[in-house]
C-alpha cells in the first residue's frame, strides 16, 4: 500500500514550510472565515478562544464514525477543544463551547504527536481522524510534521463543519487524504441565526468544492476502509431548517451526483436548542422520509443513511469521563 501524500511533502521540506507559513499567518490570524486578526502567537484570542498551542480536549480510538473511518478497530481521533462555530444544538457543546474559557489543556506538538503515534502502532487505529480543525490549521501541520519522523503512516482525515477558509484548506492538498465535510445550511439566515456563522452557505460550498478538487471521490481499500476522497455529512434538522433539498441538489449539480453522501437522523435538542422553539425536538418520521425520498430521486447512491432511531444512540458526553467513547489514549503509557 503506497505512502500517503504527507510523506514525501515532510522529506521534500514542503510539509515545513506550509507549517511555517501557516503559523506566520496566526500573528494576525486569518486561519477561518472569521478573520479575527488577533495575534495568537501572543495569546491573543479571537472567536475561537485558542491561541498558538493546539487546545486538545481528548485523544481516542473512536468508533462512531463512518463504517469506512471507523472500520473495525476504531479511528484515532483528536477532538480538538473550542470550535469557530456556535451551534445551537451542538452535542458536542462540552468542548466545543465550554463555559469556561480555557477548559482543557494546550498540548505541545510533540506530545500530541507521540499520542498519534500511539493510536497508531498500540492501538492499530484506521486512520487519523482531526475533528473541529478549523481554527487549528496550522496546529494540525505543525504536528503532522512532529508525526512523520516517529513513524505516521496512516491516511489523515479532516472533520469539519465546513466553514473553512479556502486559502487554509489549499495548504492542507497532499496533506489531508479524507475529508469527512458537514453541508449544514442552505441559509445564511438560520446559519448566522443558530450557529452565529456569517456567509456559512458560500464559505461551506466552495470548501466542499475545494476538498473534491484536492481529493476527489471516496476510494475504499479491500477492507472498506476510506483511503482517500471526499464524504459529505448532512445532518437532517426539524422544521426544514437544513434546507435539505437545496442542500443536496447543488452537491450533486456543483460538485459531483456520485459523490459520496452520509444523511444523517441524529439530531437532538441539546445545549441551547431546547430552549428555540423550531429546533427543540427531534425530527419527524416525515422529515427523515422526505429527505430519504429526496436521496432517491437525486440519484445519490453512494454512502450511508443513519436509521430514524439513530438520535438516541449517538449522543456523547465528554463531561462523564473526559471523553465521549471508549479507549481513550493513556498519557502514562505513551
Amino acid at each position: 500500500m503506497s505512502e500517503p501524500g504527507y510523506v514525501a511533502l515532510y522529506h521534500s521540506g514542503e510539509l515545513k514550510r506550509r507549517a511555517d507559513a501557516l503559523e506566520t499567518r496566526l500573528a494576525s490570524c486569518d486561519i477561518c472565515p472569521r478573520e479575527c486578526r488577533v495575534n495568537r502567537l501572543n495569546g491573543e484570542r479571537g472567536f475561537c478562544r485558542s491561541g498558538y498551542l493546539p487546545v486538545v480536549a481528548t485523544v481516542c480510538s473512536h468508533l462512531g464514525e463512518e463504517p469506512a473511518i471507523s472500520g473495525t478497530r476504531g479511528s484515532g481521533t483528536v477532538f480538538f477543544g473550542n470550535c469557530n462555530l456556535r451551534c445551537a444544538y451542538c452535542q458536542n457543546h462540552q468542548i466545543s463551547q465550554p463555559r469556561k474559557k480555557k477548559p482543557f489543556t494546550e498540548m505541545d506538538f510533540h506530545t500530541l504527536a507521540e499520542r498519534i503515534i500511539y493510536l497508531q502502532d498500540e492501538m492499530g487505529c484506521h486512520n487519523i481522524n482531526f475533528v473541529s480543525p478549523s481554527h487549528l490549521i496550522p496546529q494540525l501541520v505543525r504536528t503532522v510534521l512532529e508525526a512523520v519522523p516517529l513513524g505516521l503512516r496512516l491516511p489523515l482525515v479532516y472533520n469539519t463543519s465546513s466553514y473553512d477558509s479556502l486559502a487554509s484548506l489549499g495548504e492542507l492538498g497532499g496533506v489531508i487524504d479524507v475529508y469527512l465535510a458537514d453541508l449544514r445550511y442552505a441559509s445564511d439566515r438560520w446559519a448566522r441565526k443558530y450557529s452565529r456563522a456569517r456567509g456559512y452557505v458560500g464559505h461551506a460550498r466552495a470548501a466542499i468544492q475545494e476538498m473534491y478538487q484536492q481529493v476527489g471521490e471516496l476510494v475504499v481499500d479491500e477492507a472498506g476502509l476510506a483511503r482517500k476522497g471526499l464524504i459529505v455529512r448532512h445532518l437532517v434538522l426539524p422544521n426544514g431548517l437544513a434546507g435539505s433539498e437545496e442542500s443536496l441538489t447543488w452537491l450533486v449539480d456543483e460538485v459531483s451526483p456520485t459523490v459520496t453522501v452520509s444523511i444523517m437522523s441524529q439530531y437532538y435538542p441539546v445545549h441551547r436548542a431546547l430552549r428555540i422553539p423550531a429546533l427543540s425536538r427531534k425530527i419527524t418520521t416525515a422529515e427523515y422520509s422526505e429527505v430519504i425520498a429526496l436521496v432517491e430521486r437525486l440519484g445519490l447512491e453512494n454512502g450511508w443513511v443513519q436509521e430514524m432511531e439513530s438520535s438516541d444512540s449517538y449522543l456523547p458526553d465528554f463531561a462523564r469521563d473526559g471523553h465521549p467513547f471508549s479507549s481513550p489514549v493513556d498519557p502514562a503509557r505513551t
